[in-house]
């Protein structure tokens, strides 16, 4: 039997990202480029699906076949299989079953096609009923967080908080998107006509689809939209009222908010680099697609001093990050958060914070953002970079009251504003 391209693909895509550390964000557009109509769609579908009910696939799986050790590649298949069960009414489930067989053997894993067929058709005719010792293992089951995860965003938000975070991770994104240098506006007059889109009711000149229609994927392709979340281009409009003849954008890859704020301050001097050469080739290739010519491309490690001087007004440092903030889009991010790999982060973020003011101006604004929901990479980040330095203080970030924080500075949410989760801090160079 043959193997549909959407699912052989979804499985290679799965593997990448399973044993490889790969992210979907990345391989999902690269192997989508490959595919043709329903084939796209149901890549997508069945990637991000199992991602995004993993640990309550991996349940159901250990409950089917108590006791034994499940090869990692033929978890996967399982995963793929159950999911198409649960959750794909349109596919039938002698399809699911007998493509996740072929599966197993094109994975070359032939002794356990047999195993595969056997738990994909018990559960098919009926699924394993859960049983949860606590209300944290039930909401970590159901929601597909970890429970260390969920402890965690309870502590720092409360135990209803948290739990609304990680019902909001599960359900589909609104696809979000803004205009570009090369944005015909009829095209958007027509789609907003139309109804296929709204605008924005968060970010000026943000518009939002609640699906990817072909003509949507062809603009962006073609670099006349650029699909980005509105916590994103709220982050590239703050820093685009700041800038006003010299803008520095520290992490620039892939270049989301390079080319916003190019677009907003065409006669400004624009820098952006980031440190490793594919990241800078992603940027430029970015910049060239949207028709972005007013930017600068410098390749640097932000962790070393920079080299500049004292020469920019406004720099944005979106510093690396968990990305706890953009489990909605990225949710293999979940199963990837280690507590000791955010004080790593932190620290780094304090260095590149460290170089970052070394480089701005008498009265210049630095800009502090990160797209994780974790105090220590956000609140802590400034309150330690603040008490090394009297050179800067924050800015209060009142226009954007809806969001602001009692110190000034920002934060969305997944589940109170219905986009990704992203930290925000002004701070302007007083001495």
């Amino acid at each position: 039997m043959k193997i549909s391209p959407a699912r052989k693909a979804a499985f290679q895509i799965l593997k990448k990202i399973e044993l490889n550390g790969g992210l979907s964000a990345v391989l999902l557009p690269d192997a989508e480029r490959r595919l043709d109509g329903a084939d796209k769609g149901l890549c997508h579908a069945l990637v991000l699906g199992v991602l995004r009910q993993q640990i309550l696939l991996d349940r159901i799986i250990d409950i089917a076949a108590p006791g034994k050790k499940v090869d990692r590649e033929i978890r996967i298949i399982l995963r793929l299989g159950l999911f198409q069960l649960r959750a794909l009414e349109r596919v039938p489930a002698h399809a699911a079953i007998n493509e996740s067989v072929e599966l197993a053997r094109f994975a070359r894993k032939h002794s356990a096609a047999g195993f595969v067929n056997a738990i994909l058709r018990r559960c098919s005719r009926e699924m394993p009923q859960l049983e949860f010792a606590s209300e944290l293992e039930r909401l970590s089951v159901e929601t597909s967080h970890p429970a260390e995860l969920l402890e965690r965003w309870s502590n720092q938000f409360g135990v209803e908080r948290a739990a609304d975070i990680a019902r909001a991770n599960k359900e589909l994104p609104e696809i979000a998107f803004r205009r570009t240098p090369k944005t015909d506006e009829a095209v958007i007059e027509r789609l907003l006509t139309s109804g296929e889109i709204v605008r924005s009711g968060i970010v000026d000149g943000g518009f939002v689809s609640r699906g990817t229609s072909k003509a949507l994927q062809e603009y962006e392709a073609d670099g006349q939209i650029y699909f980005q979340d509105e916590a994103s281009q709220l982050v590239a409009a703050i820093a685009a009222r700041f800038v006003r003849s010299r803008f520095l954008d520290l992490c620039a890859a892939p270049g989301s908010k390079t080319t916003a704020v190019a677009m907003a301050a065409p006669t400004a001097n624009i820098a952006a680099g980031d440190s490793s050469a594919n990241r800078i080739k992603t940027l430029a290739e970015l910049l060239k697609r949207q028709g972005t010519d007013n930017v600068e491309v410098v390749r640097y490690d932000a962790e070393r001093p920079l080299p500049f001087d004292a020469v920019f007004d406004t720099i944005l440092l979106d510093a690396p990050c968990s990305g706890t903030g953009t489990i909605r889009h990225n949710p293999e991010i979940r199963y990837r958060v280690k507590v000791d790999e955010l004080g790593r982060l932190k620290a780094r973020q304090l260095k590149m914070l460290k170089n970052a003011a070394e480089c701005l101006t008498l009265n210049g604004y630095l800009i502090y953002s990160t797209c994780s929901l974790e105090r220590e990479e956000n609140e802590d980040v400034i309150a330690e970079f603040l008490e090394r330095t009297d050179l800067l203080e924050i800015v209060p970030l009142d226009w954007l009251e809806p969001f602001m924080l009692d110190d000034g500075t920002l934060r969305t949410f997944p589940d109170r504003d219905g986009i990704d989760g992203f930290f925000a801090a002004v701070l302007k160079r007083k001495t």
